[in-house]
């Protein structure tokens, strides 16, 4: 069980790694930042990249995107 430890340790760091920038994205589109803590489940970083590819953005009306 101990053997474990390093290897959980290392996938939390990296999540945590991407989950402090996917949180600032997230809140500067206009969505709940709320939604960057997928990065924690299996496929969830997928899913996040299609979110913010083909869902629009709640504030593209205010700055002038599509």
């Amino acid at each position: 069980m101990l053997e474990l430890l390093p290897d959980f340790t290392r996938l939390l760091y990296i999540g945590l790694l991407l989950l402090i920038p996917l949180f600032l994205i997230y809140k500067k589109a206009g969505f709940s930042p709320f939604w960057s803590f997928l990065v924690f489940m299996p496929l969830g970083l997928l899913l996040i990249f299609i979110h913010l590819a083909f869902f629009d953005w709640p504030n593209a009306e205010k700055t002038g995107g599509k």
